[in-house]
C-alpha cells in the first residue's frame, strides 16, 4: 500500500535558512536591496545567505528575521520535520476493507491510514455497481466530504436529497444519517474523506 519515497540528501542548515529567508522576502514582495539596507548588511551578503554560499552569524540572522517579521523560533520550526514521510498510494493499490454496505455491492478501498496516536482522517475510493440494491444509512462522528468521480446518484443527508453527477461534491456533518438514496447511473465511483475531531 505504501511506496517508499526516494530520499534526497537532508538539506544543510545553510540551505534551509537561505530557502526560508528568500521565501519570506518574496512573499512580502521585497527586493534584496531593500531587505539588506533595513537589516544593515550588504546586498551581496544577503544574496550569499539566500544561496547558501555563506554561514551567517546569529546576530545577522536575527537582524534579517526582525526585518522580515519572522521570529527565529518559527524560522527553525520546520527544519526537523523534513524527515516526515508522505503516504503515496498508487492507482489500484488501496487496501480493500469491509464496511457497512460492503455486502450490498459497495467496494471500499482505503487510500490512507492513521499516522499518529489519534485517527484524524480516513479517505476511501467507493465503487457501487448494482443500481437495484437498497442501501444502509450511515452515522458516525466527524465531518465527511464526498466527490463523485463517475456515474450519478441521489444522496441523502438527514431529510435532504441531493442529485449528484460527475464532479459534484458534498460536505456534511456525518453524525446525521446519510448515504446513497438512489443510484441513477452505474458504475459509480466516489471519493469519501472523513475527518474526526480531537477528543
Amino acid at each position: 500500500m505504501q511506496e517508499s519515497p526516494s530520499r534526497e540528501p537532508r538539506l544543510k542548515i545553510e540551505q534551509y535558512i537561505g530557502i526560508q529567508i528568500r521565501r519570506q522576502r518574496q512573499d512580502q514582495g521585497l527586493k534584496t536591496a531593500e531587505v539588506a539596507r533595513m537589516a544593515g548588511i550588504s546586498q551581496g551578503m544577503l544574496s550569499k545567505i539566500e544561496n547558501a554560499q555563506v554561514s551567517t552569524s546569529l546576530e545577522t540572522l536575527g537582524r534579517l528575521c526582525d526585518t522580515l517579521g519572522l521570529p527565529l523560533s518559527r524560522l527553525f520550526s520546520q527544519y526537523d520535520q523534513q524527515e516526515r514521510d508522505a503516504l503515496l498510494v498508487k492507482a489500484g493499490e488501496g487496501l480493500e476493507v469491509v464496511r457497512r454496505g460492503t455486502d450490498k455491492g459497495h467496494t471500499y478501498h482505503l487510500l490512507n491510514h492513521s499516522r499518529g496516536p489519534k485517527k484524524s482522517l480516513e479517505a476511501y475510493l467507493v465503487s457501487m455497481d448494482d443500481a437495484s440494491e437498497e442501501f444502509p444509512t450511515f452515522s458516525h462522528p466527524g465531518t465527511e466530504f464526498i466527490h463523485l468521480l463517475e456515474g450519478s446518484l441521489v444522496y441523502r443527508h438527514g431529510n435532504h436529497l441531493y442529485e449528484m453527477g460527475p464532479g459534484d461534491s458534498l460536505t456534511f456533518d456525518s453524525d446525521v444519517p446519510h448515504g446513497p438514496e438512489r443510484l441513477n447511473q452505474v458504475p459509480i465511483k466516489l471519493l469519501s474523506i472523513m475527518t474526526f475531531k480531537d477528543d
